[in-house]
């Protein structure tokens, strides 16, 4: 069902995560380590998701569940810091998400087990054996969608008509990346529409990059990353800056001040993750649990930007649209 909503403020992002990055956990309870790849701001609602539907399977924090929360803040080499402390204080389960950080997890341990969220293909980044039989300590939820990069330059040129050139931007140091950003230049090319694409590594990278494209873009697809993630606002009020509609990957980062998004919904996959908790926590093995695919997505549309940036959205994608922020 489509749901309105007020915009608050491009500034406003996630309610703080209110949990200490090192808290004291009660002995004695099995603990799950929770690696978040951005910061506690960006990736309150994904925690909030996961920790609602481990209460409803019957574990709730600090009383029949520890959770130990680690956050990367969008530095990918905290990754083997973090998966180093978990393997030291032995936690029951590891939960996170995006292909770097799982790699570097599986690197770290082959007892513990691990649950990713969003991976976008866990076979070929050599993290399970198949999707039905994972095999090893690793198995999740895949976001693995046929030629969603085309259904996103697709809608993103329904907004904007005569898209002539598109900026794509991501952190070409995850591997997913580059696949992705292939598939929307292959997108780009059945469409009419010139490509250029504007690698980052870093959050330093950013504005040089916003630099570079000045001119040479009607647009901007995004691609999703924790470096991405933990930099929402500053891209978004950039991107605004410069007249450029964006396409995101997920809602939060629509409400964060970007144009529309379109994927799967994060949301209910990290609902979806306690599940694998659950049954791991119940003694199932992470090789006998299959690989799960999208089952939800969702098309965003920030009407307030849409305003800022003198667009009109069409009425047709307004009535397909999941959620509309205004």
């Amino acid at each position: 069902m489509k749901t309105r909503r007020k915009f608050i403020t491009l500034l406003g992002g996630a309610a703080a995560w209110p949990l200490a990055a090192r808290a004291q956990q009660p002995a004695g309870l099995p603990t799950i380590g929770f690696l978040g790849t951005a910061t506690p701001s960006t990736q309150s609602s994904r925690a909030a998701a996961f920790v609602q539907r481990l209460r409803e399977l019957g574990w709730i924090e600090n009383r029949t569940v520890a959770i130990d929360y680690r956050w990367a803040e969008g530095r990918g080499e905290r990754f083997s810091e973090i998966a180093a402390e978990f393997v030291r204080l032995k936690v029951d389960v590891i939960v996170t998400s995006g292909t770097p950080a799982v790699m570097t997890l599986k690197q770290a341990t082959a007892a513990i087990p691990i649950v990713f969220v969003t991976v976008a293909d866990p076979v070929g980044a050599g993290l399970v054996a198949s999707l039905a039989r994972p095999g090893g300590n690793v198995t999740g939820l895949s976001l693995q969608s046929p030629d969603i990069a085309g259904k996103r330059l697709a809608l993103l040129r329904e907004v904007v008509p005569h898209l002539r050139r598109v900026a794509f931007m991501g952190n070409i140091d995850n591997p997913v990346v580059p696949r992705e950003m292939r598939e929307m230049q292959a997108a780009a090319n059945r469409l009419g529409v010139e490509p250029a694409t504007f690698e980052i590594r870093r959050t330093q990278d950013i504005m040089p990059a916003f630099e570079a494209l000045k001119h040479r873009a009607e647009a901007l697809y995004l691609a999703n990353d924790g470096v991405v993630d933990a930099n929402r606002l500053r891209i978004n009020i950039l991107a605004l800056g410069a007249r450029l509609p964006t396409m995101w990957s997920q809602q939060e980062l629509v409400e964060a001040g970007g144009l529309m998004s379109y994927g799967p919904s994060f949301a209910d996959h990290w609902r979806r993750a306690a599940d694998y908790v659950d049954k791991i926590l119940r003694g199932a093995k992470p090789a006998d649990l299959p690989v799960e695919q999208p089952v939800k997505f969702d098309l965003v549309v920030n009407l307030v930007v849409a305003k800022a940036l003198g667009i009109e959205i069409p009425a047709s994608l307004l009535a397909r649209a999941d959620e509309v922020i205004e």
